[in-house]
């Protein structure tokens, strides 16, 4: 946790000391160097913007507002698995499936704010 908080200044004193060098570097570089300093300027900006981005949100979208069901209505399966969430008379369930994509959820339960993962 610590190396991830500190990602992203390092990546951006790197970037900048790259481009520092590849500023230095240029005017004295033939073809074939400059096309070198291009492609790894573009690769350490690339890493730079990275740093920064939360891509596990690409990969799992967190669920804006999660909409329940009574258990009549609901569509599952007998057989399918679910999280389930009791406190005081209200209750929650969660189907596995969904959670397995989303892996986490924000949610309130008998007035208490909980969040449900998998």
């Amino acid at each position: 946790m610590a190396l991830l908080q500190r990602a992203p200044w390092g990546t951006f004193g790197a970037a900048l000391l790259c481009l520092v060098l590849a500023f230095l570097l240029w005017g004295g570089a033939n073809r074939g160097r400059k096309i070198i300093l291009a492609t790894t300027m573009v690769l350490v900006v690339f890493a730079a913007v990275m740093a920064r981005l939360n891509y596990f949100e690409w990969m799992f979208h967190p669920v804006p507002a999660a909409q329940f069901e009574s258990a009549a209505a609901s569509k599952l399966d007998k057989s399918e698995m679910i999280l389930a969430i009791r406190y005081g008379s209200d209750a929650r369930a969660y189907p596995i499936r969904e959670m397995a994509y989303h892996h986490i959820l924000n949610d309130v339960v008998g007035g208490i704010p909980v969040a449900v993962t998998y």
